[in-house]
C-alpha cells in the first residue's frame, strides 16, 4: 500500500477529484493549507505574496494502483506553470478502518 500525497493549486482540484472518481477512485483527503516551492512566493506589482494557497490531497492507493493515480493526477493538475504542485509516494505499513477493524484499505 501507499499514500500519494499531491500539493497542488486548489483551483485544480476539482479537476483532480472528478479525473480520479472517473477512473474508480473516489476516496481522499482533501487539506487547504498554504505553502511555497521552488519559485519562493509570487510578485505581482509592488506586493509579494510569500505564501500561496495550495490543497493536500491525500490518496491511499495498492501498490499496483500507483502509477495511473499519480498520471491522473499530473494530467489533471498541469498548466505548465512555476506553481503547479508536487506529488508525493509513502509507503504505507498498516491501515485499519475505525469501524469494522478491517485491515488494507
Amino acid at each position: 500500500m501507499k499514500m500519494i500525497k499531491a500539493i497542488v493549486r486548489p483551483d485544480k482540484v476539482d479537476d483532480i477529484v472528478d479525473s480520479l472518481e472517473n477512473a474508480g477512485y473516489p476516496a481522499f483527503t482533501k487539506i487547504n493549507s498554504v505553502g511555497r516551492g521552488k519559485q519562493g512566493g509570487l510578485k505581482v506589482g509592488e506586493i509579494f505574496y510569500d505564501e500561496l494557497p495550495k490543497t493536500i490531497l491525500l490518496i491511499a492507493v495498492n501498490d499496483d494502483e500507483v502509477d495511473e493515480v499519480v498520471g491522473l493526477i499530473k494530467s489533471s493538475a498541469s498548466t505548465g506553470n512555476f506553481g503547479d504542485g508536487k506529488i508525493f509516494i509513502q509507503p504505507i505499513t498498516e491501515a485499519y478502518t475505525i469501524r469494522t477493524g478491517e485491515t488494507g484499505i
